[in-house]
């Protein structure tokens, strides 16, 4: 694999959100879309967003194809690179909205800081230190440069990964999340998607 290959595909993944917590402070002219591809032409795709609003995006004319999966709570082990998008508790934890284990050919920035998926919510790109079992569900001490944090989860959190698409899973019908770019005329354009095989979407 090329690096520029490499970078893609990195950019593809941050697209679905463990990364994209960076773009959101750093990347003022981009926007996650998160929805339905209701129309494909071409290049071009049209996304039903989660407020009903149709999002015209050009992708690249080789766009990258990322596909979530779902995993169980015993693939999430000690030593496993996470992301975790979650609600602050009163006792510091984090309830655990979804959660996702990186696979090895990414390698996305560790760090914990605000995030979109809901008002108030955080992104954590951590380390696994410890799992146990707690009364609110698992418990996980994760670990990223200068902190860690608790991250609780419940019985019904999405639990997931991503595995590399293919080019055929742009269609419409399709659940996804693009990384889109603003351009001067008000356009967007992407480099790639992140799409949920299984047909649905989980908050992320």
């Amino acid at each position: 694999m090329t690096k520029n290959t490499r970078y893609a595909l990195a950019a593809a993944v941050f697209a679905a959100g463990f990364a994209a917590s960076t773009a959101f402070a750093q990347a003022p002219q981009t926007q996650l879309v998160r929805g339905t591809i209701e129309k494909v032409d071409g290049a071009t795709i049209v996304v039903k967003d989660r407020s009903g609003a149709d999002m015209t995006i050009k992708l690249a004319d080789n766009p990258t194809v990322t596909t979530l999966v779902k995993i169980a709570l015993a693939d999430i082990k000690p030593g496993s690179f996470i992301g975790t998008a979650a609600m602050p508790q009163p006792d510091g934890s984090q309830k655990a909205i979804s959660v996702w284990i990186f696979p090895e050919w990414v390698k996305p920035p560790q760090m914990h800081t605000p995030y979109d998926v809901q008002p108030g919510s955080t992104m954590t790109n951590a380390i696994v230190d410890t799992t146990v079992g707690g009364v609110d569900g698992q418990v996980l001490t994760v670990k990223y440069p200068n902190g860690e944090k608790k991250i609780v989860i419940g019985p019904n959190t999405p639990l997931l990964t991503y595995e590399r698409g293919d080019k055929a899973e742009i269609k419409a019908g399709a659940k996804v999340l693009v990384r889109a770019a603003k351009q001067p005329d008000g356009s967007l354009t992407a480099a790639g998607v992140t799409n949920a095989r299984d047909g649905s979407l989980p908050p992320m």
